[in-house]
């Protein structure tokens, strides 16, 4: 059986309200822009953490409360974010990440229209850790990643143009680096060449569907966060 959870996207939610799929070993949360997944040196409350308090007043929980980490969103990006409830849970999903057994597609609000509506990029990412930055080669070099996506434009309005991305790598930011290299600007993301910042500081890029195999009860999961961007994006 294939379970199939979908919730549309709401800035004003709250957490509980944002619980996209949950079983005894997995959680996701349909994560907002600006909101961290891990603590970090901005000392900033983590995702992570608040949904520690969440289950810990709503499950009754006297003791520690587990919450792990498989994966990670950037922080100006919104989406689908997976925890792990329990320790094997997050031992059996860092191995689906590891080798690439989960299928990710994004949505991305870009400035400029693509000139092919349908293109694999492959591209060799370098990343400099002082300024947080990935950079893209499109030939091998001492230290590069090789990259991997496919995008599909799918609209437009006068000022911005909506693509779904097949995300065939994970590299540090990836798909802002890549898609930057050909000239494809995410909308409020200044750090890959966006003219200004979006409202809400987030960029419009948005982790929509996340596709795997239960590591423990062995049955396809498809979790999906609808995102509809022209609501705020048109500015």
């Amino acid at each position: 059986m294939t379970i199939f959870v979908t919730m549309s996207y709401h800035t004003a939610k709250p957490l509980a309200e944002r619980i996209l799929y949950e079983d005894n070993h997995l959680i996701a949360i349909n994560k907002l822009p600006g909101e961290i997944v891990q603590g970090d040196k901005t000392g900033d409350e983590p995702l992570s953490e608040a949904l520690k308090c969440y289950l810990k007043e709503r499950d009754r929980k006297p003791g520690n409360v587990f919450v792990g980490v498989p994966h990670r969103l950037d922080r100006p990006v919104s989406g689908i974010c997976l925890f792990a409830k329990t320790s094997k849970g997050l031992g059996r999903m860092n191995g689906l990440f590891h080798d690439g057994a989960m299928h990710k597609t994004y949505l991305a609000l870009v400035i400029e229209k693509p000139s092919v509506p349908v293109a694999t990029l492959t591209h060799y990412l370098t990343r400099n850790e002082k300024q947080n930055k990935s950079f893209a080669w499109d030939t091998p070099r001492e230290g590069a990643k090789e990259a991997k996506l496919r995008y599909t434009y799918l609209r437009s309005t006068l000022k911005y143009h909506l693509l779904e991305i097949e995300l065939l790598t994970g590299r540090h930011h990836q798909i802002r680096c890549q898609l930057a290299a050909i000239g494809l600007h995410i909308k409020g993301d200044l750090k890959y060449g966006a003219p200004r910042s979006n409202p809400d500081g987030g960029i419009s890029l948005h982790a929509y569907r996340l596709e795997f195999v239960h590591p423990i009860r062995q049955e396809p999961v498809v979790i999906t966060a609808p995102w509809d961007p022209w609501i705020t994006d048109e500015k």
